[in-house]
């Protein structure tokens, strides 16, 4: 038995195929075949059950596959100590951002690091937090920081909170709602388009808590993207509302293009932001910095 073998009955069990397996592990399904029979042999038992296009795990490989995922990551994670020892300096960075924190981080934190510590790789990749989970697990991204509100509870998961940010509405400067000179309803805002990212459910029961059934994003979003800076471009252009974090809208606010819009009642309702890894996963050094200048950036 080696380490290898034991890949190859997780590369099938995560799939349920060996043609998918051989496929993700660069074999041949006949190569694969030979090396799950060969773990059988050393263990003197079967382990899947081929029956059909079906294969599944017996339950002494669903056992085995509880322990070879701790070896494999444990190896993993020896490997990555060697090679961060071996380079001798502060490792590469990457990093998985939400919409809300990737236009508050990304472009800073690159441009900080080119100033400051040129000689560290660095990737930083927004996107759906979906994607950006799995590219976790799969070991391709080492950090996220995204809404926690969007992300389950999980044992792989470490999950540090952060901070929480304020939601509000913002519309261009020049929009006709802000010539009431007073605070507006849900139901004023809805005669504009109203621009937002994809929101959790928890977060769309406090909408309609707080304005009514109206608020429901399902109906009252008419444009909807996880990229918070084209969504915010789209205001600075028309008379669409952006409903989300005011504070990914300061660049505008402060340059005068954008206004944040008071309402009746108050939103009164925050995005949080966490910090997540792999549980147990060895981080490298250069971690440290861009801990540090999320915890510095990321506010109000």
């Amino acid at each position: 038995m080696n380490l290898q073998h034991l890949e190859h009955l997780l590369a099938v069990a995560e799939t349920g195929s060996f043609s998918r397996a051989a496929e993700q592990q660069h074999l041949t399904q006949s190569a694969l075949s030979r090396s799950i029979q060969t773990l059988e042999g050393d263990l003197g038992a079967r382990l899947i059950d081929r029956t059909g296009k079906r294969n599944e795990l017996t339950p002494l490989g669903q056992a085995v596959a509880v322990r070879a995922r701790r070896m494999v990551f444990e190896a993993a994670e020896l490997r990555r100590s060697a090679e961060l020892l071996k380079q001798g300096d502060l490792g590469a960075i990457r990093i998985g951002l939400g919409s809300g924190p990737g236009v508050m981080l990304m472009t800073p934190f690159l441009v900080y690091m080119a100033q400051h510590h040129p000689g560290v790789q660095v990737s930083v990749s927004p996107g759906a937090t979906e994607l950006q989970l799995m590219l976790l697990r799969q070991r391709t991204l080492d950090a996220l920081v995204i809404d926690v509100r969007r992300i389950a509870p999980a044992p792989d998961l470490a999950i540090e909170n952060l901070t929480e940010l304020r939601a509000g509405f913002v519309c261009r400067s020049g929009h006709p709602l802000l010539q009431a000179g007073r605070p507006v309803s849900f139901d004023e805002m809805l005669r504009y388009p109203l621009a937002s990212t994809p929101l959790s459910a928890e977060v769309a029961h406090r909408l309609v808590n707080r304005f009514g059934p109206r608020a429901d994003p399902q109906q009252a979003v008419s444009l909807r993207c996880d990229d918070i800076t084209s969504l915010i471009e789209t205001v600075k252009a028309s008379d669409a509302i952006y409903q989300g974090i005011v504070a990914a809208a300061r660049a505008g606010i402060e340059a005068g293009q954008l206004a944040e819009l008071a309402t009746e009642p108050p939103l009164a309702i925050g995005a949080r932001f966490a910090f997540v890894t792999l549980a147990g996963r060895t981080e490298a050094p250069s971690m440290g910095l861009f801990r540090q200048f999320v915890a510095e950036r990321l506010r109000d």
